[in-house]
């Protein structure tokens, strides 16, 4: 794993972390506990503060990144699907961004919420909580069922579980 120190800012992280060996963590970010970054992710926290929320997970080859009065938050519970790209927004608990969606500086998703695959929110755009977005530009197509809420906690369960597997067994071949 890549923990750089930049402008007297260095990674910190919570109890229960688990931190894949080619993920990438640079200045000012803030990793709760029993968070989860997967391999690949690059976090980059040289313009503002970045805090991932408590039992959230990057998946693999994702980039986020803050600009100077652009922080970055992730509520709890947050999976970030692979390859997904976040930057300077702010993020509600129990959310799923879904895999190479873009969430650009200043947008706000609401708690409960999804993202969409392959989605690109807008500056500055705000979304309800427990919506479905998805579409370039990204849109609310419809409020989610209790049934998909669940699923996306069920998702950032599973994540949590795999990240302390990971931690217990994972070893080079």
């Amino acid at each position: 794993m890549g923990v750089i120190e930049i402008g007297g800012h260095r990674p910190r992280t919570g109890m229960a972390t688990w931190i894949a060996d080619t993920a990438t963590l640079i200045g000012q970010v803030v990793l709760e506990d029993g968070t989860s970054i997967w391999y690949g992710a690059i976090l980059r926290a040289d313009g503002d503060t970045m805090i991932i929320g408590a039992n959230s997970n990057v998946q693999d080859g994702c980039v986020l990144h803050t600009d100077p009065n652009r922080p970055l938050a992730l509520g709890s519970g947050v999976s970030v699907g692979h390859r997904a790209v976040l930057h300077g927004c702010t993020v509600g608990d129990d959310v799923l961004i879904g895999m190479s969606a873009t969430v650009m500086n200043g947008a706000r998703i609401g708690a409960g919420s999804l993202v969409a695959a392959g989605a690109v929110v807008l500056e500055d755009t705000e979304i309800p909580e427990r919506s479905l977005v998805a579409g370039v530009p990204g849109k609310v197509r419809r409020s989610l069922t209790d049934e998909e809420f669940a699923s996306i906690q069920q998702n950032a369960e599973i994540y949590g579980t795999l990240a302390r597997q990971y931690a217990r067994e994972a070893r080079p071949a």
